[in-house]
């Protein structure tokens, strides 16, 4: 597990070494290099390289965006890197662009994954406008329908943003146990639960109640660990899709995607430690000033909120946590230089 003061030398050798140029790849304007092929080590359980279906293997899912490209890249490249079974891991991608899968193959010529097409025309009518307009991509609600999207054979997901990166094994978060938990995530009691939620919300009696006998707390949709069976059981997209309907009539938050997951699982998950989602480091939704990382180990960091490091190293203007996202762009300069 790194420590905090263990990160940035680790972070710096992996860009200086860990990342071998091997051709140029482009898509639209954004040009990336080839990632290098990363092996498994001798402890590793041997899948065959078409299996998606063993419960040996560590399935991730992520959309595929092309506004938010350049940080998949950098998160699939984290993830590999720090991985002592990469080759066991199948990715799983959601995405409405079947080109952005191309290109992610085209860096990552080895890697075993799968595309799954999102149609937005589901989501299209119940989504209400947020506090930042990136947050109102129908996009941002594929993780409402993952046990719907993803291949019946799956019993277990993890789910991760876009805009982070891992610094150690992202086996022993695939771990966590769920104890009958539909699914986990690391939990933040301390933060204010309340400024979730609009005054309709919390005036009206029976809306008010809705978290009554739930130890609620606040916790981040980035890094989940789902429970697929469990989802698909509990018919826990219908319950979400019912606050949105919810929400379109009377208006009962503001912030995108993240309230109808707290009102329908606050309180009913199994807690992962903190450091496998040390979130925020983007600022928040309106300025994304720069911001500390939390007291504690860290496993996985995560540039949620306005700022991302890659528009803020393009600006020229980075924040000092934004160095340690960069040794894992893949992104070629205009100039013919490469990042990193």
């Amino acid at each position: 597990m790194p420590k905090l003061q263990l990160l940035l030398p680790l972070l710096l050798l992996a860009g200086a070494g860990g990342v071998g140029v091997s051709s140029v790849l482009a898509t639209d304007e954004q040009t990336f290099k080839e990632a290098p092929k990363f092996y498994n080590s001798p402890a590793c359980p041997p899948i065959p390289a078409d299996d998606f279906c063993s419960n040996q293997s560590i399935n991730i899912a992520m959309t595929l965006d092309l506004h938010y490209l350049r940080g998949s890249m950098a998160a699939i490249l984290s993830t590999l890197q720090h991985s002592s079974c990469p080759e066991n891991i199948r990715f799983h991608f959601i995405s409405s662009l079947p080109s952005l899968h191309k290109t992610i193959l085209r860096s990552f010529p080895y890697l075993r994954c799968q595309l799954h097409i999102f149609s937005p025309s589901p989501v299209q009518g119940l989504i209400s406008t947020s506090i930042r307009q990136a947050l109102d991509s129908p996009l941002n609600y594929a993780r409402n329908y993952l046990p719907t999207l993803l291949p019946t054979c799956l019993t277990k997901i993890l789910y991760l943003d876009s805009d982070l990166i891992l610094v150690d094994d992202v086996a022993d978060l695939a771990a966590t146990p769920l104890l009958g938990k539909p699914l986990a995530a690391p939990e933040y009691c301390n933060a204010n639960f309340t400024i979730y939620f609009t005054p309709t919300f919390w005036s009206n009696p029976s809306l008010s109640l809705t978290f009554a006998g739930r130890d609620a707390c606040y916790f981040n949709t980035g890094v989940m660990v789902i429970d697929l069976v469990r989802w698909r059981v509990g018919g826990y997209t219908r319950r979400i899709v019912e606050w949105m309907e919810l929400q379109k009539r009377l208006r009962i938050y503001e912030l995108g995607s993240l309230p109808p997951f707290l009102l329908v699982f606050a309180g009913e998950i199994a807690s992962v430690d903190h450091r496998w989602n040390q979130h925020g480091l983007g600022g928040d939704n309106y300025r994304g000033l720069c911001r500390d990382l939390h007291p504690g180990p860290v496993s996985l960091l995560h540039w949620s909120g306005k700022g991302k490091p890659w528009a803020r190293i393009d600006s020229g203007r980075p924040c000092p946590l934004d160095a340690l996202w960069a040794p894992y762009d893949l992104l070629v300069r205009e100039n013919g230089g490469i990042d990193s």
